[in-house]
């Protein structure tokens, strides 16, 4: 049966996680020290290496002949771990398993020492999803565990910990990866699985998986597949089900520009290809934003916020600020309305063409200037007064 690349290439040891060498490096030297606490904490968005590093740093603490702070991988109990074949590292997934009944059944069984390991290792992931008795019934073992027992908590949503938890947790947040990482490590697993590629589609995969591994490489699996180990550029822009930015952006172009028929017929042949408004909203108002930001900001600092296609944004400096927020500020809020209507498309038309008549009205410059022509006037009359 055929691995997903995204379970086929999970790092297994702290030098093959990629962008969290902050974290990596001081779990390495806790393992070398054995200074190893009895609670961590991982936090950060989906995707970005929680769980992998929270199944490397359990093998690593249980290791029987540890390299530099990061598990062998040779040893009988680094192969019982990563087979899934001992009792002494626990997953629990606390999305479904988060009632108080499960924490209690977990504190009965971590009081009995581990059978072949040094550490008996719980990972909790999710945790943010365990009720208030059972973060309650949690709070009692990680006050006073016992000392063969690590707990690993994971979340995407620290805010929603309770105080007492994260006061007894070491904490360590996990960074987004950013889109050039995600490419750099994208290649290689595409090289060493034998897919041809373009740096173009890589690029826009790298992109849709807006910093997660896991997502960047479950959209090149769907590549692979559609494309037959050949992906190119406008096959991904099909997997993706989004159109080409270019046409978005002469879309938008249009739209400020208040060119009604050229406006409508690209979103028409938009439509005739299979895009839904709901999707065409999305982009436009992503290129919108990103146009604020080129059009805003030095040119030396523009790579920094990874902005496909900056150069052809960069021509939107024809336009007032005011208005590109405008138009962004309509095309943001028709989201419910779209989901909710009998015919959404009517919906997206009627804000692409309020965007397309906006006046300078909305331009506080124009008012400010008209004010002062006011107050000129009024001086003038009180002269000739």
């Amino acid at each position: 049966m055929a691995i997903a690349l995204y379970r086929k290439y999970r790092p297994n040891t702290f030098e093959k996680v990629i962008g969290q060498e902050h974290i990596t490096t001081t779990l390495q030297n806790q393992v070398r020290t054995g200074n190893i606490s009895h609670a961590y904490l991982f936090t950060g968005t989906r995707g970005s290496g929680k769980t992998s590093t929270a199944k490397i740093f359990a093998k690593a603490i249980n290791c029987l002949n540890n390299q530099n702070g990061s598990p062998c991988l040779e040893c009988e109990t680094c192969k019982l771990l990563e087979n899934g074949q001992s009792m002494d590292v626990i997953e629990v997934d606390a999305a479904s398993n988060n009632g108080v009944d499960e924490i209690r059944d977990l504190r009965e069984k971590i009081k009995f020492p581990p059978t072949n390991c040094k550490y008996k290792v719980y990972i909790i992931d999710e945790v943010h999803m365990l009720s208030t008795s059972a973060f309650n019934a949690l709070l009692k073992t990680l006050e006073e565990p016992p000392k063969h027992a690590v707990f690993i908590l994971a979340t995407t949503e620290v805010q929603a910990l309770p105080q007492t938890i994260l006061s007894r947790c070491m904490r360590f947040d996990f960074k987004t990866v950013t889109k050039d990482i995600l490419a750099k490590h994208l290649k290689n697993v595409l090289t060493d699985n034998g897919t041809k590629f373009d740096d173009k589609s890589i690029d826009l995969i790298a992109e849709s998986g807006n910093g997660s591994f896991r997502d960047t490489l479950s959209v090149a699996d769907m590549c692979i597949s559609y494309c037959n180990n050949n992906i190119t550029y406008d096959k991904v822009l099909d997997v993706l089900g989004i159109s080409d930015p270019r046409t978005i952006i002469r879309l938008c172009d249009k739209m400020l520009e208040g060119n009604i028929p050229d406006t409508m017929n690209i979103i028409a042949d938009l439509i005739s290809y299979g895009k839904t408004v709901g999707v065409m909203s999305k982009e436009i108002a992503m290129t919108l934003r990103n146009a604020i930001y080129v059009i805003n900001t030095k040119p030396e600092d523009v790579e920094k916020l990874e902005i496909a296609n900056s150069d052809l944004l960069a021509e939107f400096k024809k336009y007032p600020t005011w208005k590109i927020l405008r138009a962004l500020e309509i095309i943001s809020t028709i989201d419910s309305d779209l989901r909710y209507n009998s015919n959404p498309r009517i919906v997206f038309e009627t804000a692409v063409l309020k965007c397309i008549e906006l006046r300078a009205e909305y331009d506080t410059t124009g008012l400010i200037n008209r004010i002062k022509q006011l107050e000129r006037e009024i001086e003038e009359l009180k002269k000739n007064d």
